[in-house]
């Protein structure tokens, strides 16, 4: 059976109450919005996963279902670091995690815009790491698809300063130590 993603009635309330944020923030955002909010089929029987392949036939291995299975977890409004994942898991490495988000057949039902780096800069989204001129990723690499993945958390309500970095440390599922 499929997994439907549900709002609690504390959810929707905190959605539909308006923010605002700071001048030095990317967007102002009037409604959040959850945009993992949607139905899709995520298989979540062993037998469901073990014949499962991607649009491009691949198997997803265990190790992505943990991260998938983690970041699913994650509410709206909040994010995660990458490290935190793999520290949550007892497996992998940051890299591990960033990768299989990146291969994420499940977007955006699993909220993988909702995983940031460890030193709370914006970090990856499909493949390219950061914004304008501190993109990396070679020349194939423009920035663009961060960009997005900020507008994207500005709809949640989680806002980003202009250089990237996350603009409330309270918006982190794990805090810190």
């Amino acid at each position: 059976m499929p997994a439907i993603r549900t709002q609690s009635r504390s959810m929707k309330a905190a959605i539909e109450h308006k923010t605002t944020t700071s001048r030095d923030s990317i967007l102002v955002v009037e409604e959040m919005q959850d945009l993992a909010d949607c139905k899709m089929n995520y298989p979540l029987s062993e037998k469901d996963r073990n014949t499962f392949k991607t649009h491009d036939g691949k198997r997803v291995t265990p190790h992505q279902w943990a991260v998938y299975d983690f970041t699913r977890t994650i509410p709206c409004g909040r994010v995660a670091t990458y490290k935190d994942i793999c520290v949550a898991l007892g497996q992998g490495s940051p890299r591990s995690v960033g990768s299989a988000l990146r291969n994420n057949p499940f977007a955006p039902f699993v909220p993988c815009h909702r995983i940031i780096a460890s030193n709370l800069y914006i970090g990856g989204f499909f493949g390219e790491w950061g914004t304008g001129a501190n993109a990396r990723g070679g020349r194939k690499n423009t920035g663009l698809q961060c960009n997005r993945k900020m507008e994207m958390l500005a709809k949640e309500g989680v806002t980003f300063s202009v250089e990237g970095y996350l603009a409330d440390e309270s918006l982190l599922l794990i805090g810190r130590d």
